[in-house]
């Protein structure tokens, strides 16, 4: 028992900053958490924290050990988790990151019934267009849409989507639809910038192979919902997500054209740094985002 309050301990210090911070979370004195700590290291042979009057750096053993640490009580509070009440029962906190555009239209909104349904579960949303280290960031779960390029980190398919190349009847009308990719040379292109996929072109399917194509236009932006604007408003063609477009086409608002180069699935994904020791609220976090995707209705 002492022992696990040691790696408790140690941990509370670690990520909170502070041996004063942890003793207030704990109830108890600054100097128990420093006997805690000072026994630890001792126990172990190697120094785990380096203390000063203003902060507390972790050493290199003391950084690897926090990380073995959280995975050992992670698992604990999850085999407890999964026997109490009965039942499953998820809590803390969760941290949560998502592009922009897809996350303001299908991650936000299903958080409130998640969190009905886990009442002890809290959540950090950070909607950016960037990639974001999840590791150093201490995020939970990432949602990504496109290829994968972190072998490091464990990826799960949430759902299928696709990229269209997309324009306004107006904008067809007044400039015809491009027959081929090579085309796009002859039209106006609503560009990203220099972010994720689309830094490295419109990717297409000739000849049997993927390939990337850079696109030129007068007008970029590094907002993908300012692009989608762009379109309806009939200022040129964009490449674009079908879960963003959807609506659009059925509605006729805008067209898809080169639907024969169409790229391959761009799945969206959850991204997590380990399986094995993920903690419960956002394994069920994750289910949930899953379950609800994989209706067909949802998308409609």
């Amino acid at each position: 028992m002492a022992r696990f309050k040691q790696i408790e301990t140690f941990v509370a210090v670690a990520t909170r900053g502070s041996l004063s911070a942890a003793a207030q979370a704990e109830g108890v004195a600054p100097a128990v958490i420093g006997r805690r700590i000072d026994a630890l290291e001792e126990r172990l042979g190697v120094k785990l924290l380096v203390r000063t009057t203003r902060r507390i750096t972790l050493t290199f053993e003391g950084s690897a050990f926090l990380e073995d640490s959280q995975r050992l009580l992670n698992d604990l509070y999850n085999a407890e988790a999964s026997v109490s009440l009965g039942g499953v029962k998820a809590s803390g906190h969760l941290r949560v990151t998502a592009p922009a555009g897809f996350g303001r239209a299908h991650v936000a909104p299903l958080l409130p019934a998640f969190l009905d349904a886990h009442r002890d579960v809290s959540i950090s949303l950070d909607l950016a267009d960037r990639l974001t280290d999840i590791v150093n960031e201490n995020i939970d779960v990432a949602i990504r849409i496109g290829a994968l390029d972190d072998s490091s980190l464990v990826g799960l398919k949430l759902a299928d989507n696709r990229r269209v190349v997309v324009a306004s009847p107006s904008y067809l009308e007044r400039h015809g639809a491009p027959v081929t990719p090579a085309d796009l040379v002859h039209h106006e292109c609503l560009t990203f910038g220099t972010y994720g996929n689309q830094a490295r072109g419109w990717q297409f399917v000739i000849d049997g192979r993927p390939e990337s194509l850079r696109v030129t236009g007068s007008m970029e932006c590094n907002d993908g919902a300012v692009l989608h604007e762009w379109a309806l408003a009939g200022r040129g063609l964009a490449w674009r997500s079908m879960w963003e477009v959807g609506a659009d086409l059925r509605a006729g608002r805008l067209r898809t054209v080169l639907d024969a180069y169409a790229a391959p699935d761009n799945a969206i994904h959850a991204v997590f740094p380990q399986r094995k020791h993920l903690p419960l609220r956002a394994r069920m976090f994750i289910d949930h985002l899953k379950n609800t995707y994989g209706n067909p209705a949802y998308w409609r």
